[in-house]
């Protein structure tokens, strides 16, 4: 997540204005459901190269991003493929279990494949639309759509919290390290529960300092977004 607020500011398109963005994130989400497969690869190919190039980023590390949540959809696509049933002359291939047969035919490997492209373009628009984004336009965009004020103010202090809660783990973790906390197994398991505990106490301590600092300042309940119009 932090990749990807770091990269968004660095876009070519950052300053866009996010209204457009988000149109063509709906058109390309839009072709990736109606397009034939033959399609929605052209399309698939399309935004990794237009994504590429507006990150400034090289295709080998978009690439191993989009392995992430490939691996969830290679699990898909198994039991997608696999069919069961009592009639073997419908498989292509199978083997018998008890009174039915488990195998492969052709209606689910035409299912598996439309449903491989239609997901890898839809993941496709979906990091184009997340890495060019940055999070102040997405406030910005939010606004705009009339979005409560209330959810607006609960996404600001989660993604806050994010980074706080990342950062003090990094902080914790790098100590451990520097004691060889790390250097078995027996005390990788015993650094890990001891960071767990200590994570949590850091950041109930940190959101106590935030209160605090909201008190100084005569929080009324109410946070002001000043972000600007898109």
């Amino acid at each position: 997540m932090i990749g990807i607020d770091k990269l968004s500011y660095q876009s070519r398109w950052r300053d866009k204005d996010p209204r457009a963005k988000f149109a063509l994130y709906l058109l390309f989400m839009t072709l990736a459901m109606v397009l034939s497969p033959l399609g929605q690869a052209v399309l698939l190919v399309g935004l990794v190269m237009l994504s590429c190039y507006l990150l400034r980023i090289s295709l080998l590390r978009y690439l191993k991003w989009l392995l992430i949540p490939c691996s969830f959809l290679v699990f898909g696509l198994i039991a997608i493929v696999l069919s069961i049933g009592i009639q073997p002359e419908k498989l292509l291939w199978g083997f018998r279990i008890g009174q039915y047969w488990l195998g492969i035919d052709m209606q689910g490997i035409q299912i598996a494949n439309q449903t491989l492209w239609r997901s890898l373009a839809a993941l496709s628009a979906t990091f184009w639309f997340m890495m060019n984004m940055p999070f102040e336009q997405i406030i910005r965009l939010l606004k705009f759509c009339r979005v409560p004020h209330l959810l607006i103010e609960q996404l600001l202090l989660t993604w806050r919290f994010i980074f706080i809660f990342v950062e003090e783990a990094a902080a914790i973790h790098h100590a451990q390290s520097l004691r060889f906390g790390y250097r078995t197994l027996r005390t990788s398991y015993h650094s890990l529960a001891m960071l767990i505990s200590m994570l949590f106490v850091r950041v109930m301590n940190r959101y106590q300092q935030m209160s605090v600092a909201l008190e100084l300042k005569l929080y009324q309940g109410n946070f002001h977004l000043t972000i600007g119009k898109p």
